[in-house]
């Protein structure tokens, strides 16, 4: 995103984002990612929120099959915009334990720097 259009929260979203680092980024059976799905729902007060997973899939694929309600959040699928690669691609690609464990700790950073609506992370 960072546009003139971003949310009030972006910029915390993006510096929380940039804090993590993965230690087996790029190791040897490093399969796996974190992803982030910018969601949107017009409903809310606050329309826009973020949606946190973990794959051992491309993140664009895994994004593809939320939309068609495989294995999908209800959340990602009924109101995920876009992926926001920028936020994770200083990641992956990394191993499943630590994929699971920052897709966790991202939610939390996330809800912390007062992303108003966070999915995922579990």
């Amino acid at each position: 995103m960072g546009y003139s259009g971003s949310p009030s929260w972006w910029p915390k979203a993006e510096r929380a984002a940039k804090a993590f680092s993965a230690t087996t980024r790029g190791a040897k059976g490093a399969h796996h990612s974190v992803y982030v799905i910018l969601l949107h729902d017009p409903r809310r007060a606050d329309p826009w929120g973020l949606y946190v997973g973990q794959t051992s899939r491309d993140p664009d694929l895994r994004f593809d099959q939320h939309k068609k309600g495989y294995k999908a959040s209800s959340a990602a699928r009924r109101f995920g915009v876009r992926l926001v690669p920028g936020l994770t691609e200083h990641l992956d690609p990394m191993r499943r334990w630590e994929s699971l464990d920052l897709e966790a700790a991202l939610a939390e950073a996330f809800q912390r720097a007062g992303v108003p609506w966070v999915e995922g992370g579990h």
